[in-house]
């Protein structure tokens, strides 16, 4: 008998509106790619505004960032939020000429893993969730977002 793929709660929050943010279904679909096991994970796509005091206020850093993921391990099942900050994923996807959806895709596939005990802190930590991070977005069809950038 084989074992039911994790099930994944997923509440999505639009802080901002312009037409270039992902559908539900697609933050959705990229979630579940990067789902080990049941997940309770809110998803909220902010501007550079909400972006920049949360990493001010949560990480000491007083800029937007592309990312942050809130783990709550103490919870069951696991939970978390994870923020995406629209303005600098897009300005990134630029940057790297890369199609913006999959900026997004990788963004919502590391803020997953973080959620689920990954990190990169070290040289070590961080081979092994990158090595992660690029098998599933290589799997949901995007290109591999480490292959061209510098490590």
């Amino acid at each position: 008998m084989s074992k039911p793929p994790p099930a994944l709660t997923l509440s999505v929050q639009y802080a901002i509106s312009t037409n270039r943010l992902p559908s539900r279904q697609r933050l959705r679909s990229w979630a579940k790619a990067a789902l080990l096991a049941d997940a309770k994970v809110t998803l909220r796509l902010v501007g550079g505004r909400e972006g920049r005091a949360l990493n001010r206020d949560f990480r000491g850093k007083d800029h937007a960032t592309n990312v942050l993921t809130f783990a709550y391990p103490d919870i069951e099942p696991p939970s978390g939020d994870i923020v995406l900050c629209a303005p600098v994923i897009a300005k990134e996807a630029r940057a790297q000429r890369k199609p913006i959806e999959a900026h997004y895709a990788h963004l919502v596939v590391h803020g997953m893993l973080h959620l689920q005990g990954y990190d990169h802190e070290n040289n070590k930590d961080a081979r092994v969730m990158e090595t992660r991070e690029a098998e599933i977005v290589v799997k949901l069809g995007y290109a591999d977002p480490y292959k061209t950038s510098e490590r």
